[in-house]
């Protein structure tokens, strides 16, 4: 699962999953979401990430931050996402292809995930969360 949620001037991204990993995976479609319809994506090409941070909070943020960076230097979109923590290393797959203008309709370019409203939780019913506001 995944959703959006109401930030004053940009917008809130959340992961939800039964793991930390799910969490991220979804976190990670999410910031999709907002970029474009993330089912018009053909998951043809699998990109490697690796990331480390002191907390997952910070994890989390950095693993968005690398899929920005990895859309906008390859030319991409994204799709599809794995992910896999260790403590506080993750090691990541997006799967996508070349942004095509004629099938790829972009709602809105998204900077960087930012630190506000930034948390990675575990909810009373025992699911996982990962979520923050990205610049856009």
């Amino acid at each position: 699962m995944w959703e959006h949620f109401q930030h004053i001037a940009d917008v809130g991204i959340r992961g939800i999953g039964r793991t930390i990993d799910e969490a991220f995976a979804e976190g990670a479609y999410a910031l999709t979401a907002v970029i474009l319809d993330p089912d018009t994506v053909r998951p043809d090409t699998c990109v490697q990430v690796h990331c480390e941070a002191d907390d997952l909070d910070l994890l989390f943020a950095d693993w968005l931050n690398t899929l920005v960076y990895e859309m906008d230097v390859r030319k991409m979109v994204f799709g599809r996402f794995e992910v896999e923590i260790d403590g506080t290393r993750l090691s990541g797959r997006a799967w996508g292809e070349p942004f095509d203008a004629d099938r790829h309709t972009i709602a809105v370019g998204v900077k960087a995930a930012t630190y506000m409203e930034l948390k990675v939780y575990q909810r009373d019913d025992g699911l996982w969360g990962a979520q923050c506001v990205v610049d856009v």
